[in-house]
């Protein structure tokens, strides 16, 4: 599956999708795409963290999410990091990066989404963790708030419920 997601994601980059830079983590490997040349490392080589720019993970099996939040976000200026799974954002969370953002899916591969609010806000509680799902109950919302959801979006989104979102994020 994640090939399959690695894949559609680097051909809409070929074809002008993507800014200037994008980064991908599936289990161990990371794929830094850059000016529509890609690298692959193993994960945690040659990582030279960028504390200038503001990172924010995208959790979400979908391809097509993961395309659209990465273009909304680098319009504001803001790398996005990419997982399939929640086994591979705990990955990526254990990097040396540090994330400002954390966009969240319910439904994955691996688990639900929501039931890792919790255990993410106490791990890194300078996360803004948004939970964005097309499961939009009054029950997910209570959890998710008790939890420590800073921000509860319903699928479909909008590019201004994004930025907006990003934007009443305090510092």
């Amino acid at each position: 599956m994640p090939n399959m997601v690695l894949t559609k994601l680097l051909n809409q980059f070929k074809h002008g999708g993507f800014g200037s830079k994008i980064v991908f983590f599936f289990g161990e490997i990371s794929v830094t795409v850059k000016d529509s040349l890609y690298n692959m490392k193993a994960h945690g080589q040659d990582k030279k963290p960028d504390s200038q720019a503001k990172k924010a993970l995208i959790v979400d099996d979908e391809s097509d999410i993961c395309f659209l939040l990465s273009n909304i976000l680098k319009q504001a200026n803001i790398q996005p990091v990419m997982a399939g799974s929640i086994t591979e954002a705990e990955k990526v969370l254990e990097s040396p990066q540090a994330f400002r953002y954390v966009f969240l899916d319910n439904y994955l591969p691996d688990g639900l989404g929501i039931n890792q609010i919790k255990k993410w806000k106490e791990r890194f509680p300078s996360i803004h963790l948004i939970m964005i799902t097309a499961h939009d109950s009054h029950e997910e919302r209570k959890k998710a708030k008790v939890d420590g959801v800073d921000h509860f979006i319903p699928k479909p989104f909008s590019k201004d419920i994004i930025l907006n979102t990003i934007v009443a994020t305090p510092d």
